[in-house]
């Protein structure tokens, strides 16, 4: 093959869970409408003043990064929106300059406990996947839904 490459294709899951200690409809409504004010800044992967949204409307946009020059990023495509379960599944693509290319199916589900609540996300990778990619992709994850939405709603529930 002139001037290609062999990728290496497989599959991968893993879980996380995300213990919050607010209400479970404060947490279900800062992700579904809230996203902007949390999604932390070393996520914005179009323009540091980009704007974040996740549309859950059937036909919507899904969750979209964009730009006041029209540049954006589809993060991903809501596949099923399940609000009176408080889970989301979400369907998106990794470029290859992320790690890719690999399909990426994200499912949010949020979990009442006697704290609060606990978020677990499962992320499947199908694709060009190796364990460089996955580790970044669990860290960023956790970072993001730690450090971002566990901290936003937190701090507002207090």
């Amino acid at each position: 093959m002139k001037g290609g490459r062999k990728l290496s294709m497989g599959g991968v899951q893993y879980e996380l869970e995300i213990a919050i200690q607010a209400p479970i409809d404060k947490v279900w409504q800062a992700i579904i409408n809230d996203i902007q004010l949390w999604w932390l800044g070393d996520f914005h992967m179009v323009a540091p003043d980009s704007q974040v949204e996740l549309d859950v409307r059937p036909g919507g946009r899904g969750l979209m990064e964009t730009a006041g020059d029209g540049s954006f990023l589809q993060w991903y495509t809501v596949q099923a929106y399940l609000p009176q379960q408080r889970k989301i599944y979400l369907v998106g693509n990794l470029a290859p300059e992320f790690g890719g290319p690999s399909t990426s199916n994200l499912s949010l589900e949020l979990i009442s406990d006697s704290e609060g609540c606990t978020l677990k996300i499962t992320d499947a990778h199908h694709g060009c996947v190796d364990e460089q990619t996955i580790d970044s992709l669990e860290k960023g994850w956790k970072q993001l839904f730690d450090s971002g939405l566990r901290c936003y709603v937190e701090d507002k529930a207090n």
